[in-house]
């Protein structure tokens, strides 16, 4: 039973530092303060994706009428600063990787002997690292939501190899050169960009850190998912949120843990020796309204790696259907 390594006392600490703010130790200043930079610029990103209206007219009409000259200037014109808007979210995903990575190596190296220490002393941290993963899901399931992104980056790459074909020199060229372009169209190629960005760069950083004990990370996750799910599923924590966004928050770090988890533990999060309890976790899900957790079920169903394992027990993957 995971809440066995979780003293209740860890749970109320961690609960009221997060939702209170938990300020950083000397210790813990310097981490604190570089991934405070990323997180400062979170909240304008995602303001800047929940605006991203598209260009659809104009694409539209520049299509049915490829001879009209003005109609190709005007959807050329609505795309470039669009594009640039793309830009800068898919920057700011390598930001937001590196700041995971400083994270994680405070969280799991060896200064204490186990997680529940490190989510104890370090709770300015802690708290960080569920902001990257509230954002990060929040992130993911406005761009799931906005077709709009794909088709204004795929019509600017096509009138941009055109431009290139009839030599007709294009502004904003400067702005996505061919490779950059590669990258940034295969970032939003994935369903949930930002999680893929940051399961490779939990992976990356256990590949990279060999020396430490695999555990260091897995336990950190585990941890964490079962401090959300007690919070979640526990009338005396959960009449303790002060809003439904709270709510939210513990729901979306719960699922980006567990996400994780599943990447760089070797069998995953579904496996019957998995310190995650799978089965608790998808029932808070399921007990929240339906339509504020869809994008969160979908996040497990889609962007986890082990799901559909041999292994995985059968009335999880029901759970999930």
């Amino acid at each position: 039973n995971p809440e066995l390594f979780t003293p209740l006392t860890l749970l109320l600490l961690l609960f009221l530092s997060w939702l209170a703010d938990a300020q950083p130790t000397e210790a813990e200043r310097e981490v604190w303060e570089q991934v405070d930079v990323v997180l400062k610029d979170a909240k304008g990103i995602l303001d800047e994706l929940q605006a991203y209206k598209g260009a659809g007219q104009e694409i539209r009409e520049a299509i049915q009428n490829p001879s009209d000259e003005a109609l190709q200037e005007q959807a050329w014109a609505a795309v470039v600063p669009l594009v640039g808007k793309l830009k800068k979210f898919y920057e700011f995903s390598q930001r937001l990787e590196a700041a995971l990575h400083s994270l994680l190596g405070a969280l799991t190296s060896e200064t204490y002997s186990d997680p529940t220490q490190h989510l104890e002393r370090e709770q300015a941290l802690a708290k960080q690292f569920a902001e990257i993963l509230h954002f990060t899901l929040r992130f993911d399931e406005l761009k799931m939501t906005n077709p709009a992104i794909q088709n204004d980056f795929s019509y600017y790459r096509r009138t941009l190899s055109r431009m290139r074909i009839n030599n007709v020199p294009a502004e904003g060229e400067n702005e996505v050169n061919n490779e950059l372009a590669n990258r940034i169209s295969l970032f939003y190629a994935d369903a949930t960009p930002m999680l893929k960005t940051l399961s490779d760069g939990t992976t990356k950083f256990v590949s990279e850190n060999k020396n430490l004990p695999i555990e260091n990370t897995t336990d950190c996750l585990s941890t964490m998912a079962s401090v959300c799910k007690v919070m979640l599923e526990t009338p005396e924590y959960r009449s303790r949120f002060t809003s439904e966004e709270t709510v939210s928050f513990c729901l979306r770090v719960m699922v980006g843990v567990i996400i994780l988890y599943d990447y760089v533990h070797p069998v995953g999060a579904f496996a019957k020796s998995s310190k995650i309890d799978m089965k608790g976790c998808i029932k808070v899900l399921k007990d929240q309204p339906p339509n504020s957790v869809e994008g969160l079920l979908n996040a497990l169903r889609y962007t986890t790696k082990h799901l559909n394992d041999d292994s995985t027990n059968k009335t999880i993957k029901s759970m999930l259907q």
